[in-house]
């Protein structure tokens, strides 16, 4: 065999554990999200777990419920925000349309709204939900509407579909943490 010939047989075999990694990555990945997904119900019913009382005593700590005046209620309450909220960080990082942050707003509002119900024992839940929204809001709308007319600027000036617009502004090929990297 010549030494060309090993050369190209040493990187055909490199590129494939390369995609057999790359793969396999996928595939536990993909495996986790699912599982994640199949399991909310039994994330969500996890609340039934906990005592129909004003003080819930673990070996771990102590909870008084205070706004709520039963530790079930509170965690019902809480169940209720961290399932939706955790499917919408998973539809932000594994979507790969233009549009994907617009989801944060719907992100930013679960994240308060779990601050409120930790809290809860000082006020009321979602007394200035829209205050606190505003800046995020101020920050997301512009970005979506300035995305939007570029793709239409394109496609009154070329004879591309919506779909390849679409996948030209599509970011691909980043994971969780390139994808998180990008917003810090």
């Amino acid at each position: 065999m010549s030494n060309s010939q090993q050369k190209s047989t040493k990187r055909t075999s490199s590129f494939r554990r390369t995609d057999k990694r790359v793969f396999k990555k996928s595939i536990l990945g993909g495996s986790i999200v699912a599982t994640l997904i199949a399991a909310t119900p039994l994330i969500f019913n996890l609340y039934q777990s906990v005592p129909d009382t004003k003080i819930w005593d673990t070996f771990l700590f102590t909870y008084e419920s205070g706004w709520y005046e039963s530790a079930a209620v509170s965690a019902w309450t809480l169940m209720g925000k961290l399932v939706p909220l955790m499917l919408l960080i998973i539809w932000f990082f594994t979507n790969k349309h233009w549009w994907y942050h617009s989801l944060i707003v719907p992100i930013a509002m679960y994240i308060y709204q779990i601050i409120e119900i930790i809290n809860s024992d000082l006020e009321a839940i979602d007394k200035d939900l829209i205050l606190y929204l505003l800046p995020v809001m101020a920050i997301i709308i512009p970005s979506i509407y300035l995305i939007k007319a570029k793709m239409f600027n394109k496609i009154n000036s070329a004879d591309k579909s919506l779909e390849e617009l679409e996948e030209e502004f599509k970011v691909g090929g980043k994971g969780f943490w390139g994808k998180l990297s990008d917003y810090f």
